[in-house]
């Protein structure tokens, strides 16, 4: 597998990933900053939350560690979390917008 390959793979993984508030992924809400896929398949992810008081703030970062853990050929999984910059709503892709009615 590619790298570009198993980035797709992260991302259809991450797209599992639900906030438990919000009825939408979190790659498409935009909480996804980066991800990077290092030699022998470590990847690495670097995400935030909707807020530093999501009442989610330990759930979420480990079921998606758990999601791309369970790719096939992953060596190991590290997520990041960071505020900054801070989330907003204009991060949302427009699936997202459309799914809540922003659009």
């Amino acid at each position: 597998m590619t790298e570009e390959e198993l980035k797709e793979e992260v991302i259809g993984a991450l797209k599992k990933v639900y906030d438990p508030e919000i009825p939408v992924d979190v790659y498409e809400l935009g909480l996804i900053y980066d991800i990077k896929v290092f030699p022998v398949n470590n990847i690495y992810i670097l995400m935030t939350l909707t807020s530093p008081s999501c009442p989610s703030a330990e759930q979420i970062p480990v079921e998606i560690e758990q999601k791309v853990r369970e790719i096939e050929g992953v060596s190991d999984v590290s997520v990041e979390l960071t505020f900054d910059p801070p989330y907003s709503q204009d991060m949302m892709s427009e699936v997202a917008k459309l799914e809540l009615g922003f659009m």
